[in-house]
């Protein structure tokens, strides 16, 4: 299934909502959504599938709580992300998440990616997983409150939603001490500047590029003291990058693929993912 809109303008479109309305999402529009979770199910090639739970409500009309440790208000309707414990394809589960993110946000749905601040037990107790599996994401999608909570504006100053890394600290032209511009990066600037806007946890922005040729080396870069518990959420944000990169990239006419290149120089502090080769 498409996007009905350009993937740049949605992925520029794309941001974090944690007050929703009570508003219910028309079945038109969940028929559209459940289609693609599952045209994405089948696309995976790890060992993850993708959920859409719809929260019970009260005799009052108000949504059950979930356990989002006050993060989100007012989501009745969540995107449940399921990976076995034995799956180390994170950059996968990202990607693949990310999809689902962007074809909520093209629906005219708001979401936003919980990593660490909800309650997992809660949220397997609805998902009905098999055996050792679990819940490392999860996204409420619905439709926005018209006014956020004071509280949603806070939170999203503290982690500074709003603010993304300058290309200079992301981006370079064959070494880390030469940044790349626009200029030079001609027709992969919107790939690059889509990746730059990707959403990632705490919004740390772990990614780096490094332009080389007609190959784009991605990196991470990982935050210190930032750990690495049973998921890795910071190769899931590099799963983002990708995502971002690749579906603008075919939309700019732009053909290329992501190769593993073994013979990469790979910065120090820097982790080698995967390298992006112009098709030309």
């Amino acid at each position: 299934m498409k996007f009905q809109k350009s993937v740049i303008e949605i992925i520029k479109e794309r941001k974090s909502c944690r007050s929703f309305s009570n508003a219910e999402i028309d079945n038109i529009t969940l028929g559209k959504f459940f289609d693609f979770i599952d045209e994405i199910n089948s696309e995976a090639k790890i060992q993850a599938r993708f959920l859409f739970a719809k929260i019970n409500k009260k005799s009052d009309g108000v949504a059950e709580k979930l356990g989002t440790y006050g993060m989100i208000s007012g989501a009745s309707t969540f995107i449940i992300g399921i990976i076995d414990k034995n799956e180390k394809n994170v950059l996968e589960f990202g990607y693949l998440f990310e999809k689902l993110i962007l074809f909520a946000t093209d629906l005219g749905l708001q979401t936003c990616w919980l990593g660490g601040t909800f309650n997992k037990n809660q949220f397997e107790q609805k998902a009905s997983l098999y055996q050792n599996e679990f819940i490392p994401i999860v996204s409420p999608v619905g439709i926005k409150k018209e006014k956020p909570r004071i509280f949603e504006t806070a939170v999203r100053a503290a982690v500074g939603a709003n603010t993304r890394k300058p290309w200079n600290q992301l981006f370079f032209d064959r070494d880390i001490n030469v940044p790349l511009n626009e200029n030079s990066a001609g027709a992969y600037s919107i790939p690059l500047e889509m990746v730059r806007l990707g959403p990632s946890a705490s919004n740390k922005q772990p990614w780096r590029i490094i332009k080389e040729g007609n190959q784009y080396h991605l990196f991470l870069c990982r935050t210190k003291g930032y750990g690495r518990p049973a998921f890795d959420i910071q190769k899931n944000d590099l799963g983002i990058a990708m995502c971002h990169f690749e579906l603008s990239a075919k939309e700019c006419g732009l053909n290329g693929y992501w190769n593993m290149n073994t013979n990469i120089n790979v910065p120090d502090g820097f982790e080698y993912i995967a390298t992006w080769v112009d098709g030309i």
